[in-house]
């Protein structure tokens, strides 16, 4: 049987999705095929490693993806996308999707600020993310 292909989708693919695809990859186990892309993909951003470094993660060997490396060419059993702007960007009818999920978080890369107010927002959103993956995995059969 094959594994389900997740594919978790934001703007950058710098923070949300990275995280998103560590924490699946981890708590889900090998039950799942996981990937990460963006519409406009940046470059980790250095605040996203150092919270996954805090909490045992090391994304040495994730990097940033365009949707185009998989659009077309890839089918996804879930489509989970973590910002608004990728929900707003991202086609009604994404080939080779089954489901269709949106998880919105805010964007930490926006945050303003000192840098410890910055880091305080990626582990607020690290948090949040770690914590929907946790009980999403509860949900699945």
């Amino acid at each position: 049987m094959n594994k389900p292909k997740v594919l978790f989708l934001c703007t950058g693919n710098s923070a949300r999705s990275q995280m998103a695809e560590a924490f699946l990859r981890k708590y889900g186990g090998d039950k799942f095929e996981v990937f990460s892309a963006g519409f406009e993909p940046q470059g980790i951003n250095p605040f996203t490693r150092t919270v996954m470094v805090e909490k045992d993660f090391d994304l040495a060997d994730q990097h940033s993806k365009s949707v185009q490396e998989y659009l077309g060419k890839m089918n996804f059993d879930y489509l989970i996308t973590v910002c608004n702007k990728a929900e707003q960007d991202c086609p009604i009818a994404f080939p080779g999707v089954r489901h269709r999920l949106f998880w919105p978080f805010e964007d930490p890369a926006a945050q303003q600020g000192l840098e410890k107010e910055k880091l305080e927002k990626f582990r607020q959103i690290r948090d949040q993310i770690e914590g929907r993956i946790k009980l999403w995995l509860q949900e699945q059969p």
